[in-house]
């Protein structure tokens, strides 16, 4: 397996991050599927990959956690080899609520996920990466969302700030390792077909503002899917810090 590229896929037992993993298997990778709690679908997706003649392996990690997050790295380098792409897709949803509703324990839930397991996962894939250290290179891909751009206000403020944050890590980091063989760049996915919606609490949120979208419908995981296999491959060679949004026009 040694000279097969490694992809680690962060909160990819389902939508997007399932998506992702898909793609990057068919595509050659062998692929880490990170979950947090859902072991039964990371299996699944496993094994589908499998069945298939992928590659694949999952590893259960809290990236909000420093220990889990050195455990997934560390039993990446162990079982497939060093990580060439690392794609942060790892992200938490509360329920809708105006900001004076909010309490410190959800809205720090929200960023220990969203922003610093983000900065975590990049710490431990520039440190095997950069040629800095050593490394051959590699691209980090972030997933944002168009939340960043619209604030989301009246139903989660604290989940778009997450989101700004990491477009500004996407810019900053991009700009810190471009000289040692890393490329950095961020995918917008705007309103898309995901559980996701069912965690803040409206399953069909879609349906009801598909509407307000230029394209009249809501976005598909595989949509966004092949944005960052794009990103993570040499066709976008000569970008970094760069930003796609895959919103339909919103």
């Amino acid at each position: 397996m040694n000279n097969q590229r490694v992809a680690i896929i962060t909160g990819g037992s389902r939508g997007i991050g399932a998506a992702t993993a898909k793609l990057f298997a068919q595509n050659g990778y062998a692929v880490c599927v990170n979950y947090k709690s859902n072991a039964e679908s990371a299996k699944a997706l496993a094994e589908e990959i499998k069945a298939l003649g992928g590659h694949c392996i999952s590893i259960q990690a809290d990236v909000s956690k420093e220990d889990d997050v050195l455990r997934l790295f560390e039993c990446v380098d162990r079982e497939l080899g060093v990580v060439s792409v690392l794609v942060n897709n790892a992200g938490v949803l509360k329920k809708q609520m105006r900001l004076e509703e909010m309490s410190a324990d959800r809205i720090n839930s929200i960023l220990e996920t969203n922003v610093t397991g983000y900065f975590l996962c990049c710490r431990e894939a520039v440190k095997r990466m950069s040629t800095r250290h050593g490394g051959l290179g590699g691209v980090i891909i972030n997933v944002s969302s168009g939340a960043a751009r619209t604030g989301s206000p009246n139903e989660y403020i604290d989940y778009a700030a997450s989101k700004g944050a990491i477009d500004t890590l996407t810019k900053g980091l991009s700009l810190e390792v471009a000289a040692e063989g890393i490329r950095v760049n961020c995918v917008r996915p705007g309103l898309i077909y995901t559980d996701m919606h069912a965690d803040g609490g409206e399953p069909e949120r879609i349906e009801r503002l598909k509407s307000k979208i230029p394209m009249q419908r809501g976005g598909l995981s595989d949509e966004v899917a092949e944005a960052i296999y794009w990103l993570a491959s040499e066709k976008s060679s000569f970008s970094t810090g760069s930003f796609l949004d895959v919103a339909g026009g919103l």
